[in-house]
């Protein structure tokens, strides 16, 4: 039994979805969405493979992540995400070893070009079929120019890398062929407008909205009728654990859904949104994503405006204004000023401590911490949001050993 079908709408399995001669078999009450200018319809829910359970020697734990992909599947998951570098390169040999099980025509994969490793035309060649035999496949379904900004950009016309990527095409080694974005929204529209791509990704959250692509690069794309691969809809984490003054508004409303829940809601009840990435780690986010995909319910204008209300809590809790402009840079005693107040404010915002300690104990030189300013003044004097450096940084500082 076929359901009438509409731009924006999406299917579910029990509906037999069938596209371009395609049977994409799975759970029955799993979402799917249609691209309608590629004909196929993966499921809603993706599965990003870069954040596998490991072991104490950082390897993947294949017995736990198999079980994960495998229950994944079993329930409708027919979008598999993963790339070169995931697992210190690990991720695609383990993925196209568990999904040598599968029928090919089951699922589609996706995996990316890792563009810092490619430096001529010969790199890419030789890195994509690197990949077909990692992942144990004689074609990609969705292939990615992976983490683009201005300069990576520029080195993929200077290398004249989409040339090759649609004579790939023509070979059927890849069927659909997109990017990743991490820059600004003039960087994204750039690109965006340079060529009829089949689909882009970027990073969308209700708390990023006018963040790199944000809503204007969404807009774009559902302008273009480009479909859109939406990763980081969690933001790594942060919108799944965070204080509870916070999530008050979604307790309150639904006691029994998920704080995760609620941010992919959001990103999945927008049309163009065609697969919502998830880099699950525990077979517990397995079971909670599934719970939200399965018989998925866009959100309600109630509910939209809770995640409005809940955007703003996170916002208000930011400690200072910096918008990262850099113009106190560089600082006469080396202090990354911009980095320091960006994991202070996140820590404000999101409240996670871990987050915290990582990123400034260990990600950040012991030399441009907080704790190493010499209250000289120079930054203040350029700062456009005439911010009180010296004393926030005084804070940071005081805050941050106070983690410890």
């Amino acid at each position: 039994k076929w359901r009438k079908h509409v731009p924006g709408a999406s299917r579910r399995a029990s509906d037999l979805v069938q596209c371009s001669g395609e049977n994409i078999a799975g759970g029955s009450d799993m979402e799917y969405r249609t691209m309608e200018k590629l004909g196929v319809s993966p499921s809603l829910l993706g599965f990003g493979c870069m954040r596998f359970p490991v072991n104490p020697d950082g390897s993947i734990c294949e017995a736990k992540a198999e079980e994960m992909l495998d229950t994944a599947i079993k329930a409708g998951v027919t979008y598999i995400d993963t790339a070169y570098p995931y697992h210190n390169g690990n991720s695609e040999p383990f993925v196209g070893k568990v999904l040598k099980k599968y029928d090919r025509k089951s699922f589609f994969l996706a995996t990316k070009l890792p563009m810092w490793d490619v430096n001529s035309l010969e790199d890419a060649k030789r890195i994509f079929h690197e990949q077909l035999e990692r992942l144990q496949t004689e074609y990609i379904d969705f292939y990615l120019l992976h983490c683009l900004d201005k300069e990576k950009w520029e080195k993929t016309l200077k290398l004249e890398l989409i040339p090759y990527m649609e004579e790939l095409q023509r070979q059927g080694k890849i069927r659909f062929f997109g990017f990743s974005f991490h820059d600004d929204f003039e960087t994204f529209k750039t690109i965006l407008t340079y060529r009829n791509w089949d689909f882009c990704q970027i990073q969308y959250n209700y708390a990023d909205t006018d963040i790199q692509a944000g809503d204007r690069g969404y807009d774009l794309a559902e302008e273009l009728g480009i479909p859109m691969v939406i990763m980081e809809p969690v933001k790594g984490g942060s919108l799944a654990s965070l204080p509870e003054e916070v999530t008050a508004p979604f307790k309150d409303y639904n006691p029994e859904a998920s704080t995760a829940s609620w941010a992919l809601r959001w990103v999945a009840s927008k049309p163009n949104v065609k697969v919502v990435l998830s880099g699950m780690s525990t077979p517990e986010q397995v079971a909670d994503n599934l719970q939200t995909f399965q018989n998925f319910r866009p959100l309600s204008l109630k509910e939209k405006e809770l995640v409005a209300e809940v955007s703003q809590l996170i916002k208000q809790r930011t400690r200072n204004g910096c918008t990262g402009c850099a113009y106190c840079m560089p600082c006469p005693f080396g202090v990354n000023i911009p980095q320091n107040f960006h994991i202070w404010n996140e820590l404000g915002m999101y409240g996670n401590e871990g987050k915290a300690k990582q990123a400034y104990f260990k990600d950040l030189p012991e030399q441009e911490r907080a704790d190493q300013c010499h209250e000289c003044g120079k930054c203040e004097e350029v700062c456009p949001q005439g911010l009180s450096i010296r004393e926030n940084l005084k804070e940071v500082a005081r805050d941050m050993e106070a983690l410890k």
